[in-house]
């Protein structure tokens, strides 16, 4: 296929992000054949019935036989079960990626596993919505979105930018980040404030003094978007959490200390406090949305129900 940036792509795990990784190089015509492999028989029959992938394979192994690039979808914890299956059925010279969201613990969790003539070249789209599964991706989920590629000390170059050619073709700006560094600031912009989703939904729904039904019918756009945040897919963050303990510690320490800052203005009345606080973090906002990555529209741009 002419403009293929890789010939066959084999994605392991057939969820959000691997659905609309396939859909994403079919529009742009950037794979010659994308094969397809899920533990769960159930999600495989129903990729062959949505035609997911060119090919869904029974195992992993026959997923990536002759692949020139490997991807893992699946959940952090999952992933160095998965590179010990895969690795003997490597071709060489190929590439193996992933899009776990914390980049230390999968680099120490598969490298060990993948044998020395292929290249191993972690990344991270960040991009997603609160649904899973294979009949959730859509061709445009990484337009406009960050892609981190994160390639250890001594990478292959090639390897590494034809990686970063594809996340374009895809729609994905792209940029490289040290996997400490990556992990540290993924507390902060996505781990911490999907714990403290979890956390306010089950505040919600410990608080004997408001009932169930009032939380339902009376969200206003906070509450509502806490709960779209804690719809997401619990085995993927409880990996997440698990495997970057100490980043998202180290935040939920800073953000404690800063709930009890603002705890104690309210309870004192310092309003000139809170104004300023106020003020500072909405500058945050409008940063975000002059950078492109959402918008001011009502719904915080987020109009596209599935």
């Amino acid at each position: 296929m002419s403009g293929a940036i890789y010939q066959r792509v084999a994605l392991i795990g057939l969820g959000l992000i691997a659905g609309s990784m396939s859909l994403a190089m079919r529009r742009a015509g950037l794979a010659g054949e994308i094969a397809g492999y899920a533990r769960s028989e159930e999600t495989r029959r129903i990729a062959r019935e949505i035609g997911l992938c060119d090919r869904i394979e029974d195992s992993a192994a026959a997923a990536v036989e002759g692949a020139d690039l490997v991807v893992l979808c699946v959940p952090v914890g999952a992933m160095g079960d998965v590179a010990a299956e895969i690795a003997p059925a490597l071709a060489p010279g190929a590439t193996v990626s992933d899009v776990g969201s914390v980049k230390r613990a999968v680099i120490e969790a598969v490298a060990p596993h993948l044998p020395a003539h292929v290249h191993f070249v972690p990344a991270h789209p960040l991009a997603g919505t609160e649904h899973s599964g294979p009949r959730s991706g859509f061709a445009e989920l990484f337009d406009n979105r960050w892609c981190l590629i994160v390639p250890q000390e001594g990478a292959d170059r090639a390897a590494v930018e034809r990686l970063e050619a594809l996340w374009q073709g895809m729609g994905a700006l792209t940029n490289e980040m040290d996997a400490d560094h990556h992990d540290l600031v993924l507390a902060v912009t996505s781990h911490t404030p999907h714990l403290i989703a979890y956390t306010m939904v089950g505040v919600a729904d410990d608080l004997g003094r408001v009932t169930d039904s009032e939380v339902i019918k009376y969200s206003a756009a906070g509450f509502r978007d806490f709960t779209r945040i804690a719809a997401s897919d619990p085995t993927m963050w409880r990996d997440v959490f698990l495997n970057n303990r100490e980043a998202t510690l180290e935040i939920l320490g800073r953000f404690t200390e800063e709930l009890f800052a603002l705890q104690r203005a309210i309870r004192t009345g310092d309003g000139a406090h809170l104004h300023a606080y106020f003020t500072r973090t909405r500058a945050i906002r409008r940063g975000i949305i002059e950078a492109g990555q959402d918008t001011d529209a009502p719904d915080f741009g987020r109009a596209r129900s599935g």
